[in-house]
């Protein structure tokens, strides 16, 4: 019997050597601390002991006491009792615990019956509970793997090392074998009419416990002679069974074991049985994932095409919830005169219905965009198709039309997250990018209106594009995701693939329950600063505010992109007089050509070509005269310009002299 005083105000507990004595702790190895005593207190004990000092401190009693065991260094349990008495200040407060541990082995040994203890029923009604709760969460046939073969596990159940084989083929084949985890030659795979005792109780489906070395090595002469290093004194092998048919068989190995009662051996086929059902699970639940993700990755694109002038990278990330799939997508389309479109999308729903959904309104926006529709267009008609198709699901979803020889961006959002921009120099920030409704849900109620948003890619800066399963995680609203995945971008590495890579290691770290489509597209530097020759061609509608106006930009960012910064308002105001000539005068559209001609002088061309064979006339607007002035822009501001035929129609022309 030994004493103790804990001094909860610094956390260190005195221990008489008596009282290190019945630890079975040498004074050298302990340093005052109770976490000292951790490796002599069993998991389960150590808990219990917790709570009853926390509820003795919690309340109002000043005393407690408990029988607990303890493991001795060479590995045998001793049974202890420990009393204590709480002393606290005048306000209640504890401050310390003195009491006294003793050797209660004998004790108990004596009076269990007296003291009604049944301790060993008791534990394994403990190992039925704790076995079962913890393979309820078990997900895959690692997860219930782990749960058996790990240490916590081997302990519940007393065992040394465990071995657990699946059926596949009339082979069973090992997928576990412990403690060390290593695999005993030549019994990796076996067939079920061997001599191995997996085989037999898979033959049978009854379960075979071996109560000596004696009793395996002459049942098991084969397996035995490989094995006996081990020093094993009892084995019990059950078969695994799951809707009457074995799936497998699990080994359990002892040493210092003489024997199974028979209160351990219907714990064991419980456990077995029990066992049998979460790996039956996992199996189909790993099917039914293998399946979903093959369903979604045949959905996505199998092969990204070359972006001139950039590079791209994509990623895509299944949830950890339902059957794995989802409705996220990526797509990067190519699109007449060099331009790509990019699209980053999420259907409602994580469920193969969502998916068929996505691969349908993928196939569409593809369609629409392939036309040559504006962006804005291609939103507006995929909204309706999905509105028109037969299903409840709507869909968020960013489009980009990106031309990388100008680095203009015409970026269409329907109810999606906004794009973040990567500066060459590193810094990231979120595009505020206008939005209209999501697809589906702006048909059903009227609102077509998709506005297009203008950026300029500069060379070496990166759009990331992504859905909703890169920034929502537990705990946290979307704004503070967009935050943090700001700070990942900034601090991330610069090759694009690596990106890509790092960010969806913090996908796979966070372990999200959503999944997630990533697009990442970056104009290159050396492609945008060679100041050779370019070609940009625009179509502008008539009636098509939006048009006339993306083509602006596109003319200006292109000169710009081109070298001709200096003379890019001239050539952007010439331009624009020329399309709006067309369009008010004819009746049809406007075609502008913008490119750079070669030769000993370098010059920028501009034609606007209509379908109206009339040519056009300069007149003397007069003071008061609101129009009349633009050919008199033309003649003033370019170097040259003039008239042809094309066709039944015409092409108005001027050229700039650049440096």
């Amino acid at each position: 019997m030994g004493s103790f005083d804990w001094d909860l105000s610094t956390g260190l507990m005195h221990l008489d050597t008596a009282g290190l004595d019945v630890f079975d702790t040498p004074a050298e190895e302990y340093d005052g601390r109770p976490e000292s005593l951790a490796a002599r207190v069993p998991e389960g004990e150590s808990s219990r002991l917790f709570d009853l000092v926390s509820h003795a401190l919690k309340g109002d009693e000043d005393s407690y006491g408990a029988y607990f065991r303890i493991r001795c260094r060479d590995g045998r349990l001793r049974w202890t009792h420990t009393q204590g008495r709480v002393m606290r200040d005048p306000d209640g407060r504890p401050l310390r615990i003195i009491g006294i541990v003793r050797d209660a082995t004998e004790e108990l040994s004596h009076s269990a019956e007296r003291l009604g203890l049944d301790e060993e029923r008791r534990r394994q009604t403990s190992v039925v509970e704790s076995t079962t709760a913890a393979l309820a969460h078990a997900r895959t046939v690692k997860d219930v793997i782990d749960v058996i073969g790990d240490a916590h596990g081997l302990e519940r159940l007393g065992s040394m090392g465990m071995v657990m084989g699946l059926v596949e083929a009339g082979r069973i084949h090992l997928v576990a074998e412990g403690p060390s985890g290593s695999f005993v030659p030549g019994t990796r795979y076996t067939r079920v009419d061997e001599n191995y005792p997996m085989s037999e109780v898979v033959r049978s489906l009854q379960p075979r416990f071996l109560d000596s070395a004696e009793e395996f090595a002459e049942g098991y002469p084969g397996l035995w002679a490989k094995i006996s290093y081990m020093d094993i004194s009892a084995a019990a092998y059950l078969p695994l069974i799951a809707q009457a048919r074995p799936i497998g068989a699990i080994g359990l190995l002892y040493q210092d074991k003489d024997g199974f009662t028979q209160d351990e051996r219907n714990l064991l086929v419980a456990l077995g049985s029990s066992i049998a059902q979460s790996l039956q699970r996992a199996m189909l639940l790993e099917q039914e994932h293998d399946l979903a993700e093959g369903l979604q990755q045949a959905m996505l694109p199998r092969r990204i095409p070359a972006v001139p002038g950039g590079d791209i990278a994509v990623r895509y990330r299944s949830a950890r919830m339902g059957q794995d799939i989802g409705g996220d997508w990526y797509d990067v389309i190519p699109l007449p005169g060099g331009r790509v479109g990019a699209v980053i999308g999420d259907v409602q729903g994580h469920d193969t219905h969502a998916a068929a959904v996505m691969g349908q309104l993928r196939i569409v926006l593809r369609a629409y965009a392939a036309e040559g529709h504006s962006p804005g267009t291609v939103m507006a008609r995929a909204s309706v198709f999905l509105h028109e198709l037969d299903t409840d699901r709507f869909a968020t979803c960013t489009y980009v039309e990106a031309d990388l020889s100008t680095g203009v961006l015409q970026i269409v959002r329907a109810g999606h997250i906004d794009p973040l921009l990567r500066t060459r120099d590193g810094d990231c920030r979120r595009l505020d990018v206008e939005g209209g409704m999501p697809l589906g849900l702006s048909a059903e109620f009227g609102r077509l209106e998709y506005p297009v948003t203008t950026v300029e890619l500069d060379p070496g800066e990166t759009i990331l594009l992504c859905t909703d399963g890169l920034v929502e995680h537990p705990g946290a609203d979307l704004d503070d995701g967009v935050r943090l995945l700001t700070g990942l971008v900034r601090s991330g590495p610069e090759d694009l693939q690596r990106l890509a890579d790092r960010l969806c290691e913090v996908i796979d770290e966070r372990g999200g329950d959503d999944d997630m489509a990533l697009l990442l597209l970056r104009r290159r530097v050396e492609e945008a600063a060679a100041q050779g020759g370019g070609r940009l061609q625009q179509h502008v509608a008539p009636g098509d505010p939006e048009a006339l106006v993306s083509a602006r930009h596109m003319i200006g960012a292109a000169v710009r992109a081109w070298g001709a910064r200096e003379r890019s308002d001239e050539i952007e105001l010439v331009a624009d007089e020329l399309i709006v000539n067309a369009l008010m005068h004819t009746d049809g559209p406007a075609i502008v050509t913008l490119r750079i001609l070669s030769g000993p002088v370098r010059r920028l061309r501009v034609e606007v070509e209509d379908r109206s064979s009339a040519l056009p006339r300069r007149r003397e607007a007069g003071e008061a005269g609101v129009s009349g002035r633009g050919l008199m822009l033309v003649d003033r501001l370019a170097d040259v310009w003039g008239v042809e035929a094309r066709g039944s129609g015409k092409c108005v022309w001027c050229e700039f002299l650049l440096a």
